[in-house]
């Protein structure tokens, strides 16, 4: 099969299989998903295969550079060498001074702290509105969801839904299970730098496609939400509110504030999971070797999920290895699928292979961030805590859905 045409069938077993776990097949929502594709298309060609747009995103490797020359700086001057300084002896092994903790994660700190202060500049909101206005011409979505979907993609899936605390007790299931698939199909603003500095020696451009990859994944988003739970009633919005600050220098502290509790999270979810993932893969290889060689964690998620990242686009002779870094994120999460996947040898996926996982994987969809938005979502509004536990579970699949269905539209488009 042309792989053209491979990612086409990927991107109709998609939407079949959101309407086969709909909750209402009679009312399939024709015209949502209709102008939802035709904008994903769309979009990705203009930003991907219009020169001056693709110029445009490939320069924003300047952006991750002066960012992570920032960074290092405060790192430097904070942690000493261990953070990027100059060491104080001959070193042997320059590898070996490279520290993860120290050097690359606190990019979540400082990004964290600017986007604060955007937000307090007016700048992000003037984005954020028109993104929302985009959505409510285009895809009928009502104010408030519109606002906290568009604000997902810089604020991430807690931040945004501050946005509209007044309207979350008001929203129908359909527009809650809508705010939480985008939620869990998208990367927040904090991490796209984080994700642009590990992918930059994979993918050309890196920062561009992550940004990219969640803006188009909003609109996958809407739609397979909308074919799982259809629903027409729209909740108005007469004004954001619940997401202020006093000041710039305001901004700036509550932003490197919950940075900082960001990089401490990422710290410690590293250092576990890649523990488990040892012990686990320490504990099978008691177990007799399958084809020749050990069985290992990365070996499973390699078989379970070749079938589905074959539908995207994927080569079969590649779909095992697409398959496990697809394992990767949806147990673990993103963030390890795309430190393997910077680290796979050069050739063990093609160009326009590794373009497409790069656009699959860009979503929050795993059983960890299902668990922090029940918690979080709950807190806002209690009062619906029947409805947030279900929706969360079941946009698990909904995001991972919208995210996959993202990949598969680069693969079906010549945007490599």
């Amino acid at each position: 099969m042309l792989p053209h045409l491979q990612s086409a069938l990927g991107i109709w077993a998609i939407i079949l299989a959101a309407w086969a776990l709909s909750e209402d097949r009679r009312a399939f929502p024709w015209r949502t998903v209709a102008v939802g594709v035709a904008l994903q298309i769309a979009l990705a060609l203009l930003l991907l295969k219009v020169p001056p747009a693709r110029a445009t995103l490939l320069s924003l490797n300047g952006v991750v550079d002066a960012l992570m020359a920032a960074t290092k700086a405060g790192t430097a001057f904070v942690f000493g060498y261990p953070g990027g300084a100059k060491p104080p002896f001959a070193v042997t092994n320059p590898a070996g001074l490279s520290s993860f903790a120290f050097q690359v994660l606190p990019l979540v700190i400082v990004i964290s702290a600017l986007a604060a202060l955007l937000w307090h500049w007016r700048v992000l909101p003037i984005v954020v509105g028109g993104f929302a206005w985009v959505l409510r011409k285009t895809l009928k979505l009502g104010g408030a969801v519109g606002l906290g979907a568009a604000a997902t993609i810089f604020l991430g899936m807690i931040e945004a839904p501050l946005l509209i605390r007044p309207y979350l007790a008001k929203l129908t299931r359909s527009e809650l299970f809508t705010l939480f698939t985008v939620g869990l199909s998208t990367v927040a603003g904090t991490v796209f730098v984080l994700y642009a500095t590990i992918l930059r020696t994979a993918i050309p451009g890196a920062l561009g496609h992550i940004l990219v990859a969640s803006v188009l994944s909003l609109f996958s988003a809407i739609v397979i939400s909308r074919i799982m739970i259809p629903g027409e009633r729209q909740t108005a919005r007469d004004e954001a509110a619940g997401f202020e600050f006093r000041s710039s220098m305001d901004a700036i502290a509550r932003g490197t504030e919950d940075g900082l509790k960001l990089w401490l999270s990422i710290v410690a979810m590293l250092l576990v999971i890649v523990a488990l993932v040892a012990l686990a893969d320490i504990l099978l290889g008691h177990l007799p070797g399958v084809f020749g060689a050990p069985l290992t964690v990365e070996r499973i998620f390699g078989w379970i999920f070749s079938p589905f990242v074959w539908l995207l686009g994927i080569p079969w002779h590649e779909a095992r290895v697409a398959g496990s870094l697809m394992g990767d994120k949806t147990v673990l999460n993103e963030f390890i699928a795309y430190l393997h996947l910077a680290a796979l040898p050069p050739g063990t996926l093609d160009p326009r292979a590794r373009l497409i996982m790069v656009y699959a994987l860009c979503g929050f969809a795993n059983l960890g961030s299902v668990g922090i938005m029940i918690a979080s979502i709950s807190g806002m509004a209690p009062e619906r805590r029947h409805d947030i536990v279900p929706l969360a579970l079941r946009a698990l699949v909904s995001g991972t859905l919208a995210s996959s269905m993202t990949g598969a539209v680069i693969g079906l488009l010549p945007v490599t």
